[in-house]
């Protein structure tokens, strides 16, 4: 008996045979390596995947899904973890080994996921993910796109982006009423260009996003004057959806106390 997907959980579950194949065939999984599922379900994507790589993790907050996987895999095959993927520790897995994330993420968690998972960016060797299409093409998003926003800089500063292909709402039980995508993040080396300290730069991004409409010498009054954008080569009139996350990065390192 195939189960139920749960509103409150925003459960949609991948049927589509054809869109798993391809989403395997993107995570091309290899011997050796550690790989963490989000939101398994019913296993639509763990059942194919296990027949190509001997073990996975999967992380599933469904008490009645953790169980029906538990008594579907023998534990040499499956690690369940049952509990909430925002309040998962990926360090706990193989005491800190390198990890891939993979799985369909629930739309309704997808963004406070993603900056979580960015805080074990030191561990993750790549992601590849099922998203609502339009936190895809924010998170791809460059300057001057309307997409373009905190997301994508904050993501772009620790990560490369690849949208790789669009879902449509009938390869689910029940059918979103948005289009899906599938991304892959990887994360970017040890000599990326990184602020002088990460949370100044997380608290620059979010304060010239918090009114995206207004100049810079508006927004950012608070951390820096029009003197010093100039300084910088940014123009006080600029908006933040037309900065680079290099231009980010000079803002924050020139106001880092």
């Amino acid at each position: 008996m195939n189960p139920k997907p749960k509103k409150y959980f925003g459960q949609h579950f991948l049927i589509d045979t054809h869109i798993v194949a391809r989403i395997v065939q993107a995570i091309a999984p290899k011997a050796g390596e550690v790989i963490v599922e989000i939101g398994p379900g019913p296993g639509a994507l763990t059942a194919p995947l296990l027949l190509k790589h001997a073990h996975l993790h999967v992380v599933e907050i469904d008490r009645d899904l953790a169980a029906a996987l538990v008594r579907r895999y023998p534990p040499e095959q499956l690690t369940v973890h049952e509990t909430d993927v925002l309040e998962f520790d990926f360090s706990q897995i193989n005491a800190g080994a390198k990890f891939r994330a993979v799985g369909n993420l629930p739309y309704n968690i997808s963004t406070p996921f993603l900056f979580h998972l960015a805080s074990f960016s030191t561990q993750l060797t790549d992601a590849i993910f099922m998203l609502q299409k339009e936190v895809v093409d924010r998170m791809v998003a460059g300057p001057d796109d309307d997409a373009y926003g905190r997301l994508s800089v904050m993501l772009q500063y620790q990560f490369s982006l690849e949208a790789l292909f669009d879902v449509p709402p009938d390869a689910f039980s029940p059918p979103p009423k948005v289009m899906s995508a599938i991304v892959r993040l990887q994360p970017l080396g040890t000599d990326r260009p990184r602020a002088k300290s990460d949370s100044h730069f997380a608290q620059v991004v979010a304060t010239a996003f918090g009114q995206r409409r207004k100049m810079l010498r508006n927004t950012l009054k608070g951390i820096i004057s029009e003197a010093g954008l100039e300084a910088l080569g940014i123009a006080p009139t600029a908006r933040a959806e037309t900065l680079s996350v290099a231009e980010f990065i000079a803002i924050a390192d020139a106001t880092s106390k």
